[in-house]
């Protein structure tokens, strides 16, 4: 099998529009399963992992090659709930075209939208699914997809719609024919006569699109008003992938309508991947390069998605030149590692069916592979090659996360280790300065997913809690004190002995520290004895234990003894001097601020500036970004974002996205002071 053979797409868009349904029926229909599984049921290829089986829901990218007529499909079947859009960003680094399903009884859905902004400039197709169902209106929909996305929009079929607007078959206008479903197969009908007119309008406007994507099939049309449907489909071919035309299909994923269709569709359509453009990349240097896709090149592949889980590890591969074969090394350029080979394998959902080979073009795993991870580059030594890694959308969830038990603190690591290998896109830190763990996703589904799995595959039971803030203290005014250390035991002593200027500074974060001591009152081996012991201090401010910052403490002043002195004496006396001075300087709380920029539809602008207002952000900008979207520019307190994610979705119909990162701390207002000094304190009582 060569490059020319096989076509690698993704299905995406909203959750339950039928994606994992559609796989499921290709490889019916094609006999790569026996018997045709449904998601209700529990049973499909593609969705096999226990929490989608009890979610009802598709949670990780999935596999199922389909082979029709003699070419090979290649379909990743991506989720289609926004919490895992990491998903479809694997599928769509690793495809040549995306073929969005829709769904004639939602119409124009936000995952489409989404989709389609996802996808950039990479080829694309629609399927409009269950046209065959009750409350069903392809029509509508496919207004609605004109109506958002213009010109590109080029309906391919057009179906024939009863009464009860339901599609009972498809005129395929590529071949002015037409198509019915009985007892699960495809048959030929009759176009209805009251149908012709409407076929050869819209057979007309396909050829334009057509024509309008090759010159030369421009002029031929101009001159004689007709193309043959060879013609056609090299125009559309051409279209597709430069992403002006985007074909639209309907049919039914459950019965098996228009399917066959689409399969038709993907193999005289979708591009190749020696017929796309060559993948960025970097030299062994760190120069860019770009890498063409060649069947007869060195070798180079990139590894877009871990599968880790109960049936073991395989690395996806896509290769991009030459081939990959089980008995070869790779270079690993994001490692240095030089790996062997193990078994290569085409996945079919959970199962993995042995292949001695992976030509380029084609993606397949290769089995318990430890070192190497999702993003990485695997190439022949002697040409090495840094293919483009993932990017993935910056976490924007976060919550704390500890084992209810002690003992299951190191299980609890483990198997954050081992899920964040499947699924690269949540972060974990551990937060030395509050003390916990943070796990930050894409939202909250997201999250409860990974504590499930903790505890089905681990047997760790995680518990949930809001992350702490980590607030700063600093003090406004001047003020001087004494610490004095004295402890008499018998034989020798400890004493020392300093006088300290506290004040406020705006140099830096950091405590200055200076000594102005005249006439030897502290010997000045003791000068860093003090300096530590106040910089130890400074860890744990007076108002609620936070560090104090933008400090200035100037040593004046003290006394010693020639006997009882020592370090850790004048050590002591400094953090007591500290003690007494910081509460009678004006201690004020300082929080940290984020600058947050949200992009939206210009209809939601409205109310997202009024949620922020009630986090006390302060609106810095807006910049209208020309496609009905802004980008709304804001500084706001990392302690009013806990709940943004959840909370946006919520306010745009999960059209808003965002981003949010640390910028520096400024002075709390009274209230929020007094919840974190009240919050503070409550921890220190627990714990």
């Amino acid at each position: 099998m060569t490059a020319n053979d096989i076509r690698n797409i993704a299905l995406l868009g909203h959750g339950g529009s039928g994606k994992t349904s559609l796989a499921e029926q290709m490889l019916f229909m094609t006999k790569g399963v026996d018997r045709l599984g449904k998601t209700v049921d529990g049973n499909t290829t593609c969705d096999y992992d226990a929490e989608e089986i009890k979610r009802q829901i598709s949670i990780s990218l999935a596999f199922a090659p389909v082979m029709y007529k003699g070419k090979k499909i290649n379909v990743m079947d991506a989720p289609g709930n926004f919490d895992f859009s990491g998903e479809a960003v694997c599928a769509i680094r690793a495809a040549e075209c995306a073929v969005i399903v829709g769904n004639a009884k939602d119409g124009l859905s936000v995952g489409m939208e989404r989709t389609w902004k996802m996808l950039g400039k990479k080829p694309r197709m629609i399927f409009i699914n269950r046209t065959d169902e009750d409350n069903s209106d392809y029509q509508s929909c496919l207004d609605a997809l004109k109506g958002k996305f213009g010109q590109a929009i080029a309906p391919i079929v057009a179906p024939v719609i009863d009464g009860n607007k339901k599609v009972t078959a498809i005129v395929d206008l590529l071949h002015n024919t037409a198509y019915e479903v009985k007892g699960g197969k495809a048959a030929a009908c009759a176009i209805p006569a009251d149908m012709a007119d409407e076929v050869e309008a819209l057979r007309a406007e396909l050829m334009e699109a057509a024509a309008g994507a090759d010159e030369e099939l421009m002029e031929k049309f101009f001159e004689t008003m007709e193309l043959s449907a060879e013609d056609m489909a090299k125009g559309l071919k051409l279209g597709v992938r430069e992403g002006s035309v985007c074909p639209v299909l309907c049919g039914s994923a459950a019965t098996g309508m228009g399917v066959e269709m689409l399969m038709q569709t993907i193999v005289d359509l979708v591009p190749v991947a020696t017929d796309m453009p060559a993948v960025a990349a970097e030299d062994d240097d760190g120069n860019a390069i770009e890498v063409a896709y060649d069947p007869n090149g060195t070798t180079a592949a990139f590894v877009f998605k871990t599968i880790s889980d109960q049936y073991g590890k395989f690395s996806m591969i896509k290769v991009v030149r030459g081939k990959v074969t089980s008995d070869m090394s790779l270079y690993n350029m994001t490692t240095g590692n030089t790996e062997k080979l193990g078994r290569l394998y085409v996945m079919k959902g959970k199962k993995g069916e042995e292949t001695k080979e992976i030509c380029c073009g084609d993606i397949g795993a290769i089995g318990k592979m430890d070192r190497v991870k999702t993003g990485d580059t695997l190439c022949d030594p002697k040409n090495i090659v840094k293919l483009h890694g993932m990017d993935y959308a910056q976490p924007c969830y976060s919550r704390a996360i500890s084992p209810k038990t002690k003992q299951e603190i190191e299980k609890l690591g483990t198997g954050l280790n081992k899920l964040n290998e499947e699924d690269p896109t949540f972060h974990v830190v551990n937060n030395a300065e509050t003390h916990q763990t943070v796990i930050s996703g894409a939202g909250d589904i997201q999250i409860d997913v990974l504590c499930s799995k903790l505890k089905s595959r681990f047997g760790v039971d995680a518990e949930l809690d809001t992350p702490r803030v980590a607030y700063r203290e600093k003090i406004r005014s001047t003020v001087r004190k004494q610490g004095r250390y004295k402890k008499q035991t018998g034989g020798s002593g400890q004493f020392g002995d300093v006088h300290i200027i506290f004040e406020p500074q705006s140099e830096q974060e950091d405590m200055i520290f200076e000594e102005n001591v005249f006439g030897g009152s502290v010997p000045k081996n003791y000068f860093p004895a003090v300096e530590k012991g106040l910089r130890e201090s400074c860890l744990h401010g007076v108002l609620a234990g936070y560090p104090v910052v933008f400090l200035k403490a100037t040593l004046v002043d003290g006394s010693y003894h020639p006997v009882d002195s020592s370090e850790i004496a004048f050590k002591l006396a400094a953090n007591l001097a500290f003690k007494a001075a910081l509460p009678e300087a004006k201690p004020v709380l300082m929080e940290p601020i984020g600058e947050l920029k949200v992009t939206i539809p210009d209809s939601y602008l409205g109310d997202v500036m009024g949620d922020l207002n009630k986090r006390r952000g302060r609106v810095m900008g807006m910049n209208p970004t020309g496609d009905g979207e802004t980008v709304l520019e804001a500084e706001v307190p990392m302690a009013e974002m806990t709940s943004y994610a959840i909370d946006l979705r919520s306010l745009t119909q999960s059209r808003g996205s965002f981003t949010f990162h640390f910028v520096r701390y400024e002075e709390a207002p009274p209230a929020a002071q007094q919840k974190a000094i009240a919050d503070a304190k409550a921890i220190q009582e627990e714990g």
